[in-house]
């Protein structure tokens, strides 16, 4: 074998090793729509005991692990010591803890956005330098998938091309550069899934012989202070023969605060050498100051040489009229700055509804949801709790369907009776994309329970559910909710005050619109802009 074809093997043997189906890695990168594993590499002195196993997860800035089951999502499934996706999806990324006893493994994966334009994602990319001429191999092969393989192809720049088995081989040409995606396309359940793996391969010119060159001008005027030091940076592209150095005459030999650096010399991914050499001069007095640093290159073909000189460097005091015009300028910018600030956070609510009302928006439209919001409340009509339950029934529904066009699930009024209570209010939750919950200190009874840890595992574990809270009555503890609760990405609590949250325009109710989804609104006949009176006791 050729001593150039030895890094080309090289990494074809790399390749091979780290293609194994374990991972040891701690940070792991996937494309979102493709199949994904995440396997642990059990030692061969470690007991085989996969039913003590579990596995659990941590979603980016969460303190709570989630336990996973299979059961719960179809598209994750174990495998021996193996987590498997299928697909892995962008809400999938963060911490996957593997427990084994008293043992655990942690992988951190981060999922990224597929390029829809283009059949493989860029930073998604091998990348693979060949010498024109050599021996050019792209091998196709997924080890861990390898029994559910259906169909192999390998495309050029996205545009396919044949392979015999699943290896592509021949001697390299400067045409064949470019980038080779292998798509492995899997049976599984019954589903039909492609996993891609991008190669961008480089055709390299011949490394034997280059032309030698200086990088940088011919001539250099380096301004500098009496007192301090300053490096000078001899560079160039040559041979591996060739060499560069510091050439100047010393006009006094007892002047030490020149010193130069041995030459570093670092070959390139495309065969060539970069060579450099650093002059360092210490404590610069006027000696150094209008002298010629002659920067050489010594080749076969010659010498070449860039030329520095080092200038006293002019102290240039800024006039005061305009220090002081600049100091008052930056001060205005500053103040206009923070308070642009601060009227976007105090306004924020306002401008964000605007900016909804401005462009017409409206993320109803596709996601096949039926209801707007699922109104959790404690359905038990006593007197204590008439107003809070005149509130779900009555006041959301007129302002929130009669006048903003959301539709709301009640559950007195639209689940009909006689069903099973659980499967129906699951299946309402699931159709809704927001869980309103009118919050008392009555309000955790036996029959909105139930709701509201279906609703946390729609909001935590699915990603499909936003809850929104609504405080009917002052609250002084909130223990009586789970803790779960504190994982939601807002905790905010809306208040409701009777004799401030009338009007349509109340605080309120803009900040209960903000938190709905974004909706064209189509207003009901009655116009008012504030609520009717309603008899409270």
């Amino acid at each position: 074998m050729h001593s150039t074809e030895l890094p080309l093997a090289f990494l074809i043997l790399m390749f091979s090793n780290t293609s194994e189906n374990c991972m040891s890695r701690l940070h792991i990168t996937a494309v979102e729509g493709e199949p994904f594993y995440l396997k642990y590499c059990r030692s061969s002195s470690e007991h085989k005991n996969e039913k003590n196993t579990r596995w659990c997860y941590q979603p980016n800035g969460s303190l709570e692990q989630i336990e996973l089951n299979p059961s719960n999502s179809p598209r994750i499934a174990f495998h021996e010591y193996a987590l498997e996706f299928w697909p892995v999806e962008l809400s999938d990324s963060g911490s996957y803890f593997l427990k084994m006893g008293n043992d655990t493994h942690e992988w951190k994966l981060n999922v990224i956005r597929r390029n829809k334009h283009n059949c493989f994602t860029e930073k998604q990319v091998n990348t693979r330098t060949v010498e024109v001429k050599k021996h050019l191999m792209i091998k196709c092969e997924t080890p861990y998938y390898r029994k559910l393989i259906n169909k192999t192809s390998l495309y050029k720049n996205c545009e396919q091309i044949e392979i015999r088995g699943n290896t592509f081989e021949k001697n390299a040409e400067f045409e064949d550069q470019g980038y080779y995606t292998c798509v492995f396309s899997l049976h599984y359940n019954g589903k039909l899934f492609n996993v891609t793996k991008t190669f961008n391969v480089t055709i390299a010119g011949d490394y034997n012989s280059i032309t030698p060159v200086l990088l940088g001008p011919k001539f250099n005027q380096i301004e500098v202070e009496l007192g301090k030091s300053e490096q000078l940076n001899c560079s160039a592209l040559l041979n591996k023969d060739d060499t560069v150095y510091w050439n100047f005459r010393k006009e006094n030999e007892t002047d030490h605060n020149l010193h130069e650096e041995q030459e570093i010399k670092i070959k390139t991914s495309e065969g060539k050498w970069h060579a450099s050499r650093i002059l360092r001069i210490e404590n610069i007095n006027e000696n150094n100051l209008n002298f010629l640093y002659n920067c050489t290159l010594a080749s076969k073909g010659g010498t070449d040489v860039r030329v520095f000189i080092l200038v006293r460097k002019e102290n240039v005091d800024i006039p005061g009229h305009i220090f002081t015009r600049g100091m008052i300028t930056a001060v205005f910018i500053l103040v206009a700055v923070v308070g642009i600030v601060t009227v976007c956070a105090i306004y924020r609510v306002d401008l964000a509804l605007f900016y909804r009302h401005l462009i017409g928006r409206d993320e109803t439209l596709t996601d096949g949801k039926t209801y707007d919001a699922f109104v959790s409340y404690l359905r038990e009509c006593r007197p204590e709790s008439y107003e809070e339950h005149a509130f779900a029934v009555e006041v959301l529904p007129s302002v929130l369907e009669k006048h903003f066009g959301y539709k709301l699930c009640i559950f007195e009024r639209d689940v009909l009776p006689g069903g099973a209570v659980v499967d129906e209010v699951h299946s309402l939750i699931e159709k809704s994309r927001r869980l309103i919950i009118v919050l008392s200190q009555s309000y955790m009874s036996n029959e909105v329970r139930y709701e509201l840890e279906s609703g946390l595992h729609e909001a935590l574990v699915e990603r499909k559910i936003k809850i929104i809270l609504i405080e009917f009555t002052p609250v002084s503890d909130f223990m009586f909710l789970p803790q779960s609760l504190e994982l939601l990405k807002s905790h905010q609590v809306l208040k409701w005050k009777a004799d401030k949250s009338l009007s349509y325009n109340s605080r309120f109710w803009k900040n209960l619109r903000y938190l709905m989804p974004a909706k064209k609104i189509k207003p009901g006949r009655d116009e008012s802009e504030v609520l009717p009176v309603l008899s409270w006791t």
